[in-house]
């Protein structure tokens, strides 16, 4: 992690605006769900993905590529893979290995019968999303793995969703819910100060220029 002297000096660069806007948003930051999308074919579902992870407060985003590693398209994310934390994979075995280890439980969004649904959902545990691919879901890996399953109740003819209408749906409900409930949702100072720094190092086009400048006085 960066110093806090570097934080500091970075920080007073930015205009008063602009460092208030950093500090109201890492408020509302959180890590306690994270969102893990696997082989999503279509580019602008995984961004939009991302941007709604950004508006609705999830800072760390996993993305599995086992089939075709993409990039993340910027117009459609608006500039949102700048401050939410990009993780990638390429197995997703792997990658729910790496999640449990952390802390998660791994919650399959899925809609079969024994799914739960959304509102239903317990949110106390730490939880890692699963969305699949628009056409077949989530691999029999995931599902296999998942600890529990939820779903969106529907009541059209319509059987799915998008996934981004999917994510934004969920990451609403799920975190408006987690917000009003006492649970100890934010960031701690060590990873607010963390991610502070990933944002200020996105954040200026001169950025090497700025580390040697303080490096030198």
């Amino acid at each position: 992690m960066a110093s806090i002297e570097f934080l500091s000096f970075l920080e007073e660069l930015l205009t008063p605006e602009r460092k208030a806007l950093f500090n109201k948003v890492i408020e509302q930051r959180t890590n306690h769900f994270t969102v893990v999308t696997e082989d999503v074919y279509q580019l602008h579902n995984t961004s939009a993905v991302i941007r709604s992870c950004d508006v609705f407060g999830i800072q760390n985003v996993h993305v599995i590529e086992e089939q075709k590693v993409k990039k993340i398209d910027r117009e459609i994310a608006m500039g949102a893979q700048k401050w939410v934390s990009l993780n990638r994979h390429d197995d997703s075995l792997k990658c729910i290995s790496k999640l449990r280890e952390e802390g998660y439980q791994i919650i399959a969004t899925s809609p079969n019968a024994e799914a739960i649904e959304l509102s239903d959902f317990d949110i106390t545990k730490p939880s890692a999303l699963f969305l699949g691919t628009e056409k077949d879901g989530l691999s029999k890996e995931v599902l296999s793995n998942a600890d529990q399953c939820i779903k969106i109740p529907m009541v059209g003819f319509t059987e799915s969703l998008n996934i981004s209408v999917s994510a934004a749906i969920i990451l609403q409900e799920l975190t408006s819910r987690l917000r009003k409930s006492k649970i100890s949702w934010e960031l701690s100072d060590y990873d607010k100060n963390e991610v502070k720094f990933e944002w200020l190092s996105k954040s200026f086009k001169n950025f090497d220029q700025l580390v040697k400048r303080f490096e030198n006085d």
